[in-house]
């Protein structure tokens, strides 16, 4: 069993990467449990989704103690590191976005994901994308396939290719 949480805030898509992952893992025909929560502004506070992958059924459908956390705001970074697995967990942070803690011994993962959507792709909006993207080749939660297919249910056909490319980058940053 992994346990993921993504945590940001509102506006920035991480409701959406929560429903992307877990329809992934089904589509890879795993258990997921999901469940995610937001501050009742619609854009600026707190949320954070959760999402469970397992091969056995799962009891409990929010994160206790992350495997990985991934962050897009200082202020749910700071949330949310005391809940992450000090042994084996692992935090991706957004670093134009967060600055992690130095005196931590959890290992961080530093992902430019708003910088390289910006200056790669021209749209700062797949930000979240380039941050999933990362996570899923660093951790292989899923298979690159399932990943696509949930992706073309989840974003309108527009902004489907936009998207794609943003998944790649994060691939790629995940590499170096």
């Amino acid at each position: 069993m992994i346990q993921v949480r993504f945590a940001g805030l509102g506006g920035q898509g991480i409701i959406l990467l929560g429903e992307i992952l877990g329809e992934a893992a089904v589509l890879d025909k795993k258990y997921v449990g999901q469940a995610s929560s937001y501050g009742s502004e619609a854009r600026g506070s707190a949320c954070k989704a959760d999402v469970i992958i397992s091969d056995s059924w799962i009891d409990y459908p929010e994160v206790t103690e992350a495997d990985v956390l991934a962050c897009m705001s200082q202020g749910t970074y700071e949330m949310h590191k005391k809940k992450v697995n000090p042994s084996t967990g692992m935090i991706f942070v957004d670093t134009q976005m967060v600055k992690p803690d130095a005196s931590s011994t959890l290992k961080h993962i530093l992902i430019p994901a708003t910088e390289r959507a910006l200056k790669d792709l021209g749209n700062r909006m797949v930000a979240n994308m380039v941050l999933l993207g990362a996570v899923i080749k660093t951790v292989e939660l899923v298979s690159q396939e399932a990943l696509l297919q949930s992706l073309s249910k989840r974003v309108p056909s527009s902004f489907l290719e936009t998207n794609r490319k943003a998944l790649a980058l994060g691939f790629e940053l995940a590499k170096s």
